[in-house]
């Protein structure tokens, strides 16, 4: 498994995928990367459908030699091996070379019926072989007209709570914003995250290094503004 000296101190870009990719299409976007400029600040991840996720690892890791980081979009919640038909392992996705696992994503909650408990299980699964969780938060548009945005995301973010680990990374993503051509703006992002923080170094206490990105349709015209509120 590979990390980037100063994984913590720099800006974290990543891709999620979602249930798509062909593995010709996968090769071709891939081999792009050969041309990308190299941007030290930044750390750059790829969240492969699971089935995906060698393709990626082999393609970036040893034949482009390039520092991408290799992300899986979900875990089971079911620790090492077992008899659940459909599951894949943190053990598993360690095996081959996941770098960070996505837990919590709305999509998951929506389609899925994810709550907290079974978010904090995948954590720690996640953490217990030594990889990155990044928990996804965020709120309804109902929830937001309703000014419950802050409970909401801290009831979300209490699954941080006692967590063996001194690294929290947490994805904002307003559900209102994803894939529907919305953003939320700079104003709005910066309290949240600000928020977030104070949240985190709460639960967690005041040694914890974070990393709080924002997601919700980030396009190449608009990623820029995120600068300017520490995404």
């Amino acid at each position: 498994m590979y990390h980037q000296i100063g994984m913590w101190d720099q800006k974290w870009v990543i891709g999620n995928w979602k249930m798509n990719g062909r593995l010709q299409n996968n090769n071709a976007l891939m081999h792009r990367f050969r041309i990308m400029p190299t941007a030290e600040r930044v750390l750059i991840g790829l969240a492969a459908p699971t089935v995906y996720l060698l393709q990626l690892h082999n393609a970036m890791q040893i034949v482009l030699n390039n520092r991408i980081l290799t992300c899986a979009q979900d875990v089971s919640r079911f620790p090492n091996n077992g008899a659940y038909t459909g599951e894949v392992s943190a053990e598993m996705l360690a095996d081959i070379g996941t770098d960070i696992v996505l837990i919590g994503h709305s999509e998951r909650s929506l389609y899925f019926g994810e709550k907290n408990e079974i978010q904090r299980r995948k954590m720690e699964n996640v953490l217990n072989v030594g990889l990155i969780p990044l928990l996804c938060v965020g709120e309804s548009l109902e929830e937001r007209e309703a000014g419950k945005e802050h409970e909401v995301i801290a009831h979300q973010l209490s699954v941080l709570h006692g967590l063996n680990t001194k690294n929290i990374a947490v994805a904002y993503e307003p559900v209102w914003a994803i894939g529907t051509g919305k953003v939320a703006t700079v104003e709005q992002i910066a309290d949240m995250h600000a928020f977030i923080y104070k949240e985190i170094l709460s639960l967690c206490g005041s040694d914890v290094k974070i990393r709080v990105l924002y997601g919700g349709s980030v396009k190449a015209d608009n990623a820029a503004d995120c600068e300017d509120v520490g995404c």
